[in-house]
């Protein structure tokens, strides 16, 4: 620290809060440690009873808390134009959402950056929807100043790509085959249907069709290549997900040829899960066999891979293995989901 005059402190960095109080009106700090004196500043800081400040003397190698929170919002975001930031104050930046999509994040880059001390940044869950204005990230330097060096390690730990990014959603085009005896037969109505298209009004989705068959193993594979031939960007198959003997439609959806990357899921509500995806026309095409309680349940493993394959990002067995803590919905009597644990 340095201690010089007030008349000279333009330019410098305050090492303390600097309060002003006026009896009734107002009590509080006018300016805050780690800001930078400006000659405006000078009357405000001279009529507070300021004649003399201690500042930070500037050093080679050193960083103002500021200048490094800038680094970390360029760890996070580098340029991209689907986040926003606010300015740096007290070694604080907020990164925002400038656009709906998808949330993802390098969780071991940012578990790295963190590991190093004297820096932090926290972030919402990944891997959920934002939208345009929602805040995704905080940056913190936590002292008023720190080494340059410091920063580097920082860089190098974040590697070449940024730690967030967000995915934009696609328009989709999805096929929905519901099966069913009862169904079928019409001893019973269609409860899948509107579920599942209330869910997917929710993204920019247009539902090209929906069959509705007995549990025939063949015509279920049949109808969901009708509906990749027809050009369905996504296959949902409702119903007949079970162990049970007569559910047909595990079975249907592998001898479509598609690539299954599971089969169960550590979701509840949800566990029966089937993904795959089948190869048409230079794309990978997801099937989606949903479990019956999609049908009934408010959130559901449905809610936590939807908004993944809308966005197009290719989801593995290792991601689906990592749900399991968090896959545990609590059902509460108000839901709160996304902002809840389910999932996460």
């Amino acid at each position: 620290m340095k201690y010089i005059r007030t008349e000279d402190a333009a330019g410098h960095v305050l090492c303390h809060d600097i309060t002003r109080i006026i009896p009734g009106v107002e009590k509080g700090p006018v300016f805050k440690k780690g800001h930078i004196v400006t000659e405006e500043d000078i009357p405000v800081l001279l009529s507070v009873g300021k004649e003399s400040l201690y500042v930070w003397e500037k050093q080679p190698g050193m960083l103002h808390e500021d200048e490094a929170a800038a680094i970390l919002k360029d760890i996070c975001m580098g340029s991209s134009d689907m986040m926003s930031y606010s300015e740096p104050s007290e070694g604080k930046i907020t990164v925002s959402a400038a656009r709906d999509g998808l949330l993802k994040i390098k969780r071991d880059r940012l578990n790295a950056v963190n590991a190093l001390g004297e820096m932090m940044i926290a972030t919402i869950h990944g891997d959920f929807p934002v939208k345009k204005g929602d805040r995704v990230a905080g940056t913190r330097i936590i002292p008023l100043v720190i080494e340059e060096s410091r920063m580097h390690q920082a860089r190098e730990a974040a590697g070449d790509e940024t730690i967030l990014s967000i995915l934009p959603f696609r328009h989709m085009k999805t096929g929905i085959v519901t099966t069913g005896n009862e169904v079928a037969a019409g001893r019973i109505e269609d409860a899948f249907g509107p579920v599942l298209r209330k869910k997917l009004s929710e993204y920019d989705t247009e539902v090209i069709g929906q069959k509705i068959l007995p549990d025939d193993r063949a015509g279920i594979t049949a109808a969901i290549t009708d509906f990749v031939k027809k050009g369905a960007d996504m296959v949902l198959v409702s119903g007949g997900m079970s162990v049970d003997p007569d559910d047909r439609t595990p079975g249907a959806i592998k001898d479509t040829g598609a690539e299954v990357v599971t089969y169960g899921a550590p979701v509840l509500p949800g566990a029966m899960l089937m993904l795959a995806y089948i190869k048409h026309d230079g794309k990978e095409i997801p099937i989606v066999g949903l479990p019956g309680c999609v049908m009934y349940a408010g959130r559901t493993v449905f809610d936590l891979v939807l908004p993944r394959l809308i966005a197009g990002d290719r989801i593995s067995a290792d991601d689906i293995s990592m749900y399991g803590e968090g896959g545990l919905c609590l059902n509460c009597r108000t839901c709160h989901f996304p902002n809840c644990g389910f999932g996460k």
